[in-house]
């Protein structure tokens, strides 16, 4: 990503580090060289403080004293030397003891006209504290020269050691360190921040699906952490969303059908009532003309009874069904029965249904062709969905010639899912297609009988369909008849 929270934070974390060792070097650079002074001005006081004391306590001979004048000495690389009145030598710690003396009566009587010999540093009552260059060896020393309490004359000094060499030197260490160290911790903060950032990326990508409306995708982290209880809480959104989303189809899917249907609800019952008039009259005069004969005794023998009995019930059982299928009809048309949209897998749907009209098509001398397909989901009313591709398959079975087969199929086209049922035999007439879908219409009203067809099953489809504002259709070929509908597609 260009604009990458993981390299945001490695580059803020890698320009402070580098930020801070910059700050490092730059004190170092300016303030290391006065610390250093200023920390040779306390060793030079603290040697200053034990010998006067050590002159007052009247110590000086002592092998205490020699011991500790020894490691003060030794540790801090402190040159001294002490002259009394009569400039008698009575501590040393060099064998030059001319050069020092003569360096410590300089200090008293040389006026030291070159400024750039001596700079004093501190001027005490009893001492003088002086950065000072060696004319001879061109050495910078820090000296402390001036009397002791008891009139004796003293000089220390100790050598500056090249305090701008041991800055610069200390100054490429930690450049050294510092690129070392600013590259290993780029490489940690690196995969430190791709650990932070992982369930960061988790969420944007079940963020983009649930903007495609997708809400299968769900955050698993179980830490503790801020970034888990986003998830969790995105979890929540997920279903609740779902949940809306499901109610809002179902309100704008019903909203768009009260509008469609408002007008034609009058003309729609007109033609209900005229088509099932016309529907009963052949089956009830049937029944009426045999429960006659029966009645008159046309016919004595028990066999032509039973036929006549057989013809009244069967007659009387194509009415109920005709009827049922009515009352399913004028629900859907006139609104009375609400669509429910809901998402679920329609490739389901099928399989579960051709698994149980397997032994019919068997008896039926009929072979199913159905590829199973891995989850397909769509947004409709899942039972009204059974029920149209269960006329559709129940009308293949019942037509279905020559070699005998249904070939069921789904197919994706983009936003939409087809799904269509094809059988063998002969095609539909042209003048028939655009009648189809009326109520009560029969392309073969003798076949249509034979198998107890009412003429309504279509028209149910056709009201289901339009119920959810989805496409349907036939298409004929030239061994089969092809019918289809689509779904919305999640």
């Amino acid at each position: 990503m260009k604009y990458s929270i993981k390299k945001q934070f490695a580059m803020i974390f890698i320009g402070l580090m580098s930020a801070t060792i910059l700050l490092c070097w730059f004190i170092n650079s300016t303030l290391l060289g006065g610390y250093y002074i200023g920390n040779k001005k306390k060793v030079l006081k603290s040697a200053y403080a034990t010998v006067n004391k050590a002159f007052g306590a009247g110590n000086i001979l002592t092998e205490e004293f020699d011991i500790q004048m020894q490691k003060i000495i030794e540790k801090y690389n402190i040159s001294l030397i002490v002259l009394d009145t009569d400039s008698r030598m009575l501590i040393t710690s060099r064998n030059d003891q001319e050069t020092m003396s003569k360096r410590l009566w300089d200090n008293f009587f040389n006026d030291f006209t070159n400024e750039d010999e001596r700079v004093v540093l501190e001027k005490g009552k009893n001492y003088t504290i002086q950065r000072i260059l060696d004319p001879r060896t061109k050495t910078e020393y820090i000296e402390m020269w001036g009397v002791f309490d008891n009139g004796n004359i003293y000089l220390f000094r100790t050598a500056l050691e090249g305090i701008r060499d041991s800055v610069a030197i200390a100054n490429r260490f930690l450049a050294y360190v510092g690129i070392v160290a600013v590259v290993l911790s780029g490489g940690v903060i690196l995969m430190v921040s791709r650990k932070v950032t992982e369930p960061i990326m988790e969420l944007a990508e079940i963020s983009e699906r649930m903007a495609r409306l997708d809400f299968d995708a769900k955050y698993c982290g179980n830490s503790k952490t801020e970034i888990a209880l986003l998830g969790h809480n995105i979890n929540e959104l997920s279903n609740t969303l779902e949940e809306t989303i499901s109610e809002l189809k179902t309100a704008n899917n019903e909203l768009q059908k009260d509008i469609e249907r408002k007008n034609e609800i009058d003309e729609m019952r007109k033609d209900f009532l005229s088509n099932v008039s016309h529907e009963l009259k052949t089956p009830i005069a049937l029944i009426q003309g045999y429960a006659e004969g029966l009645k008159e005794g046309i016919n004595e023998d028990a066999e032509s009874r039973e036929f006549y009995c057989d013809v009244i019930i069967d007659e009387a059982a194509k009415m109920n069904q005709m009827v049922k299928k009515l009352l399913t009809l004028n629900q859907l048309e006139f609104g009375n029965e609400v669509v429910a949209m809901e998402r679920f897998d329609i490739a389901a749907l099928i399989c579960n249904y051709i698994q149980s009209a397997e032994i019919l098509a068997k008896q039926k001398g009929i072979q199913v062709h159905w590829k199973e397909e891995p989850a397909v989901y769509v947004w409709a009313d899942e039972f009204k969905i059974e029920e149209v591709f269960a006329n559709y398959f129940s009308n293949a079975i019942h037509h279905a010639k020559g070699a005998k087969i249904i070939d069921v199929k789904l197919t994706g086209m983009g936003k939409k899912v087809r799904i269509s049922v094809f059988n063998t035999g002969e095609p539909i007439p042209e003048e028939s297609l655009g009648h189809l879908w009326e109520k009560f219409y029969k392309v073969d009203k003798a076949r249509t009988r034979e198998y107890g067809g009412s003429g309504v099953g279509l028209s149910i489809v056709k009201a289901i369909m339009e119920s959810m504002n989805q496409e349907y259709g036939v298409i004929n070929y030239d061994n089969g008849v092809e019918f289809w509908f689509e779904l919305e597609a999640d």
